[in-house]
């Protein structure tokens, strides 16, 4: 039996790879769910249909967690756009992300230390490093074999999942 599918999203044009053709990382499909993002142009298109306003300063965020790929703090998307030459305030960077989590465009990860703003919104897991707490996304699939089992044990029917792993690089 397979454990699970797992791919990293990243690729060098800075658009995600997306999970196997009718599949959707995390979860089973389903008309319902949204056509993912897979670059910057997508996510002002899907502001729009939600009928949010694309501000400079909005679109300044996007760009920046687009380009960016990591997960940041407010703060540190401040100070980047800041360094960059890009003159934005700290209510505008904290207006902008909350506005942007509560729509579903962006994702928000609460953390002991604070909370980190991502690019992606779609059902994906993680993994973190226990030396320096970087987080990488995963696209994660498990087989319908492991699903199956654990509905069986829990009574539940299970909708949807998001992994979260800790580990170091190997060799260290």
């Amino acid at each position: 039996m397979a454990i699970a599918t797992i791919s990293s999203p990243g690729t060098p044009d800075g658009c995600p790879q997306q999970p196997g053709k009718g599949s959707v990382s995390g979860g089973r499909s389903t008309a319902a769910e949204p056509v993912p993002l897979q670059c910057v142009e997508d996510v002002y298109r899907r502001c729009r249909e939600l009928g949010m306003r694309l501000s400079r300063q909005r679109r300044m965020v996007l760009d920046l967690l687009w380009a960016d790929q990591r997960h940041l703090s407010a703060r540190d998307i401040f100070e980047k756009l800041n360094d960059q030459g890009r003159n934005i305030g700290h209510t505008s960077v904290y207006q902008n992300l909350e506005a942007l989590q509560s729509a579903g465009v962006i994702e928000c990860l609460d953390r002991a230390s604070g909370r980190l703003y991502g690019y992606r919104a779609d059902l994906h897991s993680h993994l973190t490093c226990s030396q320096s707490g970087a987080i990488q996304d995963l696209d994660v699939t498990l087989p319908a074999e492991l699903i199956e089992q654990i509905e069986a044990l829990t009574g539940f029917t299970i909708e949807s999942y998001t992994l979260h792993l800790c580990g170091r690089p190997q060799g260290l």
